[in-house]
């Protein structure tokens, strides 16, 4: 039996690693990986079978630089990190399309000026009531959501970037 799991293994740090296997032959073992990221190849495997409960943060920092795998940080916060998983955060490297359509469907010009002349408007009132709350709290979930497609355009180019270091 070899260095790798023969079972199907859907954990993200062994598919990042997988992928990041095709563009350098030392990902292709768990030994040499785990040399490079400086664990022993039992961690590794231990991280990559989703044995460990939370992989040190560290760690996935180096993955995510040694894969060439941004997403796994992201990945990261939004799931192990208390305060991470409170963002909104893209966990996903999307093609170019995806990002831009996102980002354009999220960019409504009528939404962003109500937003505007309501933010006006409460700055404007001198008093605090339940509807300029709700108002506040649509608004702030509008930008959750742009913020989460800003957040894609920002590791899709972070992927690209580290890509181009192959």
């Amino acid at each position: 039996m070899g260095n790798d799991s023969t079972k199907a293994n859907t954990n993200v740090y062994f598919l990042a690693r997988k992928q990041a296997a095709k563009y350098d032959e030392r990902l292709c073992s768990r030994e040499s990986a785990a040399d490079l990221i400086g664990v022993s190849s039992s961690s590794l495997a231990d991280y990559e079978l989703g044995q460990t409960k939370v992989v040190p943060v560290d760690k996935v920092a180096i993955m995510a630089e040694v894969y060439h795998a941004p997403q796994l940080k992201t990945l990261y916060c939004k799931h192990e990190c208390p305060i991470g998983k409170l963002l909104a955060v893209s966990t996903e490297v999307k093609t170019i399309e995806r990002v831009t359509l996102g980002l354009l469907g999220q960019l409504d010009l009528r939404k962003l000026e109500d937003i505007k002349k309501t933010l006006i408007d409460v700055s404007l009132n001198e008093r605090e009531d339940l509807d300029e709350l709700k108002e506040l709290q649509e608004i702030r979930f509008y930008f959750d959501k742009l913020q989460e497609k800003i957040s894609e355009l920002t590791l899709l180019c972070d992927k690209r970037e580290a890509d181009s270091k192959w």
